[in-house]
């Protein structure tokens, strides 16, 4: 049974787009890629002292279960060479689940739909991009009403020209 699964992506170190681009291509392997927004360049959150990110938002059609999925992209984080030396520090790739079609998961290590994913514009700018009407599970909004309940301001959220 496949599910519709919201990912969120990011860089900020080496070639950043070379890197989500990269771990898009990936993705493929672990079911079909249905839409990937455009990149944004955002400012760094609770670690500030680090180069900003390349961010965007994924939908993917897969048969894994939620756990499955979260060791997959852990593979694909560690092939690409991530290495977890600083909780939220830089790192060549990040792959989250936003979303994992309507459910909510509470298991050890994974809690879906991502419990700060109604609190970050670098990840509900590329999600409304390509789910805007798609809703949160827990609160029952859309993913636009989310991202234009956020208030204005830092942190920066670029969208990049497409090239």
């Amino acid at each position: 049974m496949r599910k519709l699964v919201y990912l969120s992506l990011g860089s900020n170190l080496g070639n950043r787009e070379g890197n989500l681009r990269a771990a898009i291509e990936r993705l493929a392997t672990l079911g079909e890629v249905m839409a990937v927004s455009s990149f944004y360049e955002t400012e760094p959150v609770e670690f500030a002292r680090q180069p900003w990110f390349l961010n965007c938002a994924a939908a993917l059609a897969t048969e894994k279960m939620p756990k499955q999925l979260l060791a997959a992209l852990k593979g694909i984080e560690k092939a690409m060479g991530r290495q977890r030396t600083q909780p939220k520090g830089p790192r060549i790739i990040d792959l989250d689940i936003l979303l994992f079609g309507n459910s909510i998961v509470e298991t050890g290590g994974l809690s879906i739909p991502h419990p700060a994913l109604h609190q970050r514009r670098f990840v509900l700018e590329p999600l409304a991009e390509i789910a805007p009407e798609q809703r949160h599970p827990v609160f029952k909004r859309s993913i636009r009403e989310l991202r234009d309940a956020l208030p204005a301001g830092p942190p920066a959220v670029r969208k990049l020209p497409v090239h």
